[in-house]
């Protein structure tokens, strides 16, 4: 018997799936006008910063976990696994790559949709294409491309996407991956769009998983999941050709908010990878304002030891996000603004030195993330953060961060996105190759075969 079901759908939606396949297949690219130097420069950022992180989390538990599964499918060697020795097949690859370019939670922000872009589609786009020798102006179009697609799905359905529980990374991060590959495959419109209608059966990740392996899996089954579309799409697999927007399409069963003049305003002019951030702290965003104002309390000279308690006010959705008081792990302690706000005045940073098992269970931090007494107050923005030390001889020491360093207002310059490299990368490659990667990663653009840059980002 037929269901009688109630469906508040759009049913007039604008066909958005082959409006962003047409963005994707037929965009001229940088080197004819396409984007700015500006966004262009961004992209080298993006990808710099996502390659860092990627490394530096290579060895992992997360990345040996993930590695050994994938080699129980015995692939053939195409594509490097980041910061390691071992080739895998390029599925693999991207889904690895994927896993450790998220696994410290050091990676970019789109601070609108709060999406990580560049986990799934860089891991997809740089695995193709060191299978194909492509070029590094081809990745880099293509992620700029990919990112847009991601990003503008993201800001149609958030932030009702998001609360509903799904990990808007993974989720959308799939059709951006799809995207990005098909570019660098060179798809026409029509097999870009079966790519995207492929990859929007397959959106990954629910909230449930944060402070576990599993959230950094997210991105990497995204990027795996949206490399495979293309590949399939190449072939001629077929998908509907309105997946996204579709009243049963992935759009509107994942989100009852569709706004869809975010996907075509603007759309070849504007791109979403301008407004990318990069975080200066290995957790998530929103602990940064938090830790950044403890890191000024430090810097104005207040010391745990002088503290009785910190008064911290914040917007509710990061108590929501972050609210472990008692962390026991580093995975946890990236969800804890209290470990955040103990970490800043320790330590006056917070990368993921601060975030090990070892400083999370440190006696000192353990007693200091109990002295921060959490408020909330949603007249202050999710990206700011009002904290006061109370000090033992009765002393208040005021300081409300607005923007926190990284944010676009305050953002991370070339030379700490260089800094925050070496700290990742060093340990990992050694001093003078991290040096010469990152040399290359800002040349990337006129790299005529990518595999001259994957070969300096492996041991």
């Amino acid at each position: 018997m037929a269901r009688n079901t109630q469906v508040a759908a759009d049913h007039n939606a604008p066909l958005v799936t082959q409006i962003l396949a047409r963005h994707v297949a037929t965009h001229p690219g940088y080197l004819a006008g396409g984007w700015s130097a500006a966004v262009d420069h961004e992209a080298h950022r993006t990808f710099m910063n996502w390659l860092g992180c990627a490394v530096g989390a290579a060895h992992h538990e997360a990345a040996d976990a993930a590695l050994a599964a994938v080699q129980m499918l015995q692939p053939a060697p195409q594509a490097s696994v980041l910061g390691r020795k071992e080739k895998v097949d390029m599925a693999s690859a991207a889904l690895v790559n994927g896993i450790t370019s998220h696994t410290f939670d050091f990676d970019d922000t789109h601070l609108k949709t709060i999406i990580h872009p560049a986990g799934p589609v860089a891991s997809a786009v740089l695995a193709l294409a060191e299978q194909l020798g492509a070029s590094g102006r081809d990745v880099i179009d293509a992620l700029v491309l990919g990112i847009d697609v991601s990003c503008r799905v993201g800001n149609a359905m958030y932030p009702e996407h998001y609360d509903r529980g799904w990990h808007i990374t993974g989720s959308t991060g799939t059709l951006g991956a799809a995207a990005a590959c098909a570019r660098l495959l060179k798809l026409d419109t029509q097999k870009t769009a079966m790519a995207l209608g492929i990859a929007a059966s397959q959106p990954v990740g629910m909230r449930e998983q944060f402070g576990t392996m599993t959230k950094p899996f997210h991105p990497g089954a995204a990027a795996r999941a949206g490399l495979m579309s293309a590949l399939l799409a190449q072939h001629g697999y077929t998908a509907s050709p309105k997946a996204l927007e579709a009243p049963r399409g992935m759009m509107q069963t994942v989100s009852t908010k569709n706004d869809w003049n975010e996907i075509t305003s603007e759309l070849g002019q504007r791109f979403e990878i301008s407004f990318n951030s990069y975080k200066p702290f290995a957790c998530g965003i929103v602990i940064h304002p938090s830790i950044d104002a403890c890191a000024q309390l430090r810097a104005q000279g207040v010391t745990p030891a002088q503290v009785e308690r910190i008064e911290l006010k914040v917007h509710s959705l990061v108590l929501e996000l972050t609210g472990k008081k008692e962390p026991v792990d580093g995975l946890q302690a990236k969800f804890s603004v209290y470990h955040g706000c103990a970490a800043g005045l320790t330590f006056g940073r917070a990368a993921e030195e601060e975030f090990s098992d070892e400083v999370v269970n440190r006696a000192d931090m353990v007693a200091l993330r109990r002295k921060v007494v959490a408020t909330v107050d949603d007249s202050i923005d999710e990206a700011s953060a009002d904290v006061t030390a109370v000090l033992t001889d009765g002393r208040r020491v005021h300081v409300f961060v607005e923007h926190a360093i990284g944010s676009l207002q305050n953002p991370m310059t070339d030379a700490m996105l260089e800094a925050k490299f070496k700290g990742m990368s060093d340990a990992v490659l050694g001093a003078s190759q991290t040096a010469a990667l990152i040399e290359a990663c800002w040349a990337v653009g006129g790299t005529a075969d990518i595999r001259a840059l994957t070969a300096l980002a492996r041991p």
